[in-house]
């Protein structure tokens, strides 16, 4: 069973009835890139994931959770049937952004229901092909299955207020961060007393994951004598946060949690405070 991360020649050796693999590739400025690409040429027997469609519920956006609103319990449960996915099934994650896109939402999805054999597939897309290995086109039948899945509520925070008692690790790049800049959502900077983290140092050049004592160091840096139980793993809509929460696990520090709302759900409310520049 793989919990964190899978490499490239490991799912090439698995045997394919017992691995479930799904493709989640996005582009955020053109939604339907990612099913584009899936169909000119994806993993061998993968399935495609669609960060709006199948990891997302867009109607819930009103209700001030964010850009990326999780979807109810009973609508995952009908995604994951209709991959025909049940419960000890391995599952691996695939992106073409070293997992930072929709590939660690699905992980962290996984894993908030009380499935942990999930991976995410270490330099994505392009480890496959750097490995030599192949490509197909069609879209796999599977058979579809029945699930009831429920979220574990200490996988993650909805109410904004929780955030006082615990610490935000903002996933965003700096300039975000810090407010110089806001390309998505109303307005630009962080929750008050936030850190900034930014899930692009979790990967090294060559896009895979960074060696787990390298990522340890960095996250204790960050947590000081705090206990990672504490930590909020925040983004601008709960997608890229995961990355971060995924490096965390990766690296043997258990136990954190993410702000699924992220910095889009708390500026849905005018009131709430606003920091810029650095922490």
């Amino acid at each position: 069973m793989k919990t964190t991360l899978i490499s490239a020649t490991e799912l090439a050796a698995w045997p394919p009835g017992d691995v479930l693999v799904i493709d989640c590739r996005q582009d955020l400025s053109d939604p339907g890139k990612g099913e584009r690409d899936y169909r000119a040429g994806h993993l061998p027997g993968a399935l495609y994931a669609s960060l709006d469609r199948d990891l997302s519920d867009l109607s819930r956006q009103s209700l001030g959770l964010g850009r990326h609103p999780l979807p109810l319990e009973s609508d995952f449960a009908a995604v994951l049937g209709r991959w025909g996915w049940r419960p000890g099934l391995q599952v691996v994650a695939y992106d073409a952004a070293g997992g930072a896109l929709a590939a660690a939402r699905l992980w962290w999805m996984m894993r908030s229901i009380g499935a942990p054999a999930v991976a995410v597939l270490d330099g994505g897309l392009a480890a496959w092909l750097a490995a030599g290995l192949p490509l197909e086109t069609g879209v796999p039948d599977r058979a579809s299955t029945q699930v009831d899945v429920h979220y574990d509520p200490a996988m993650f925070v909805l109410d904004h207020a929780a955030l006082a008692q615990r610490l935000v690790i903002d996933a965003r790049a700096a300039p975000r961060y810090r407010g110089d800049t806001e390309p998505l959502d109303r307005v630009g900077g962080h929750i008050p007393g936030a850190l900034n983290r930014p899930f692009a140092d979790n990967l090294a050049a060559d896009g895979r994951f960074r060696p787990a004592d390298e990522l340890r160091r960095d996250f204790l840096g960050l947590l000081g004598e705090r206990e990672p139980g504490v930590v909020l793993h925040s983004c601008g809509s709960g997608v890229t946060a995961g990355h971060n929460l995924l490096a965390m696990e990766h690296a043997g520090l258990t136990g954190s949690g993410l702000y699924a709302p992220s910095w889009s759900g708390w500026v849905s409310d005018p009131a709430r405070p606003i920091a810029t520049g650095e922490a």
